[in-house]
């Protein structure tokens, strides 16, 4: 695959973040110049997974380039052509309920509705405790939007955790070029 360039956005699944900055540093290994955006939540919240300056530093050290954290460094991404593709991982339930509503507020939410302009696709990779209850009525509807793609999805604990999706984000890699080619990867329920 040829150089692209990737919209990697991360929002407060803090739990995930590890195994998405490995898939972005996956894409950063392969050529790809990286663009990281990141919610007012991701980029400013310390939690007991991390603290935010830890992240954002290792971050802006993968991919060379400043982190996009503000509504107004997110909207000139679509004028601009500035992406390729972009992919929110991890995407949360309340992130999933704005993009669905066409909510946005967050420098996320803002950078999805401007690329989704150029009719390029979107990909997510959802985290979300509450998918197949409160927020199952907005993955449904994601689902049937143009260039609207998901990263195959699975329960993570269906014991503790009934309603719980999470991504199976060692898939990012194959989901993108299936998302490039205007292909929801499958099967999208693992």
């Amino acid at each position: 695959m040829e150089p692209l360039n990737i919209g990697f956005a991360l929002t407060g699944s803090f739990c995930t973040f590890q195994r998405a900055i490995t898939e972005l540093e996956k894409l950063a290994a392969a050529g790809h110049n990286v663009i990281p955006i990141m919610s007012f939540n991701a980029f400013s919240l310390d939690t007991r997974f991390g603290k935010a300056e830890d992240f954002r530093n290792k971050i802006k050290q993968i991919t060379g380039n400043s982190i996009i954290y503000s509504l107004q460094s997110a909207e000139p991404i679509g004028p601009k052509k500035m992406l390729d593709i972009l992919i929110i991982e991890p995407c949360t339930g309340n992130t999933l309920a704005k993009l669905a509503l066409g909510i946005a507020d967050t420098p996320v939410t803002m950078a999805a509705k401007s690329h989704l302009r150029n009719q390029r696709p979107l990909l997510i990779a959802i985290s979300s405790n509450d998918a197949l209850a409160g927020a199952a009525k907005n993955i449904a509807m994601l689902q049937n939007y143009k260039n609207v793609f998901f990263i195959p999805y699975k329960q993570d604990d269906p014991t503790e955790k009934p309603n719980s999706i999470v991504s199976d984000f060692t898939k990012t890699e194959s989901a993108v070029l299936a998302a490039l080619d205007g292909r929801q990867p499958q099967p999208i329920l693992i």
